[in-house]
């Protein structure tokens, strides 16, 4: 397993949750981590993204709710979810891409998942 994700729950509308992902096995500090999510018969989607120099990225649905962040020394990437709403109900998946050398071959990209963890927000 290279990634493991946590934090989700159940919360009331207007609530908060905080997920991690934690990845100990990559090149951390190299790799772009993102948080995507699946709602139910809906595609996968991105919600945030944080590159390797901190730049940020997020999906109009989160802006200003949401706050993506990485600590490249603990290998993790969080996802601060504030002022909750019904449609953010989801299965969250994190999201590792980058570069990882291969012997004979050099360098190949890569993409990595975690598990998912699922939010559920109430009225």
């Amino acid at each position: 397993v290279q990634l493991q994700a946590s934090g989700g729950g159940s919360v009331r509308a207007g609530g908060s949750l905080r997920l991690s992902c934690a990845a100990p096995r990559i090149t951390f500090e190299d790799a772009t981590m993102a948080w995507f999510r699946q709602s139910l018969g809906k595609e996968r989607v991105l919600v945030a993204s944080i590159s390797r120099r901190g730049t940020t990225n997020y999906a109009d649905s989160a802006l200003g709710r949401f706050t993506i962040s990485r600590d490249d020394a603990k290998k993790t990437v969080n996802l601060q979810m504030n002022n909750l709403k019904l449609e953010d109900t989801a299965v969250y998946y994190c999201n590792a891409k980058g570069w990882e050398e291969k012997p004979v071959v050099g360098p190949v990209p890569y993409s990595y998942w975690g598990q998912g963890t699922l939010v559920t927000v109430s009225s």
